[in-house]
């Protein structure tokens, strides 16, 4: 059985440059990550980035809120060297979303922006778990995601012709997800958005 996560990875390695260029404006997200960033801004802010892809929602919160540390991981090592030299302020570290109970560190918040379209289902709730077990008390977590039904799940091809396993999420399961982690919904925002590479 293949790896559908690690597949991912190997094409948004190699299109990271492509990625990073069509993809670096956050704005259509801005207002949420701006309420993210005012739940989380104080001087011992610490956040960790999960799929921190080129670090282009890195880079949008350091310019609002320049006292938050970020650690950011990503799966492909392109898209590390990209928000490496975007964020020279953060820290970068290539690692599967997968395995974050490995990182001894707890932070004040956890943002996931565009990771769990990579997950699978199982994967996407562990992967709440997980992020809860790592956050201080109050901590914040942010979650970006496809939502439909888990059931459109499959393989798109992009303008390259390179093949993602795409992953829909639905809001209940993720919701109770998060509501079994301890944590509370503050605020829910649906767009609707295409990821063509």
């Amino acid at each position: 059985m293949s790896d559908k996560t690690i597949e991912a990875s190997a094409v948004f390695n190699k299109l990271a440059s492509l990625y990073a260029q069509k993809y670096m404006d956050v704005s259509g997200y801005s207002e949420s990550l701006d309420i993210f960033g005012k739940l989380i801004n104080n001087s011992n802010g610490t956040v960790l980035e999960i799929g921190c892809g080129p670090g282009n929602i890195t880079r949008y919160l350091l310019n609002k809120f320049p006292e938050l540390k970020f650690f950011g991981i990503d799966l492909a090592p392109e898209m590390i060297s990209i928000a490496r030299s975007l964020n020279p302020e953060a820290e970068f570290e290539v690692m599967d979303c997968r395995k974050i109970n490995m990182i001894p560190t707890k932070f004040n918040a956890v943002l996931c922006g565009f990771c769990l379209p990579y997950l699978s289902r199982q994967e996407a709730i562990q992967l709440i778990s997980d992020s809860a077990v790592k956050l201080n008390t109050e901590g914040v977590i942010y979650i970006s995601t496809m939502e439909d039904h888990n059931s459109k799940s499959g393989y798109v091809s992009g303008s390259t012709g390179d093949q993602i396993y795409m992953n829909y999420h639905e809001f209940g399961y993720l919701k109770e997800a998060l509501l079994k982690a301890n944590m509370e919904l503050l605020y829910e925002n649906v767009c609707h958005w295409l990821l063509i590479l």
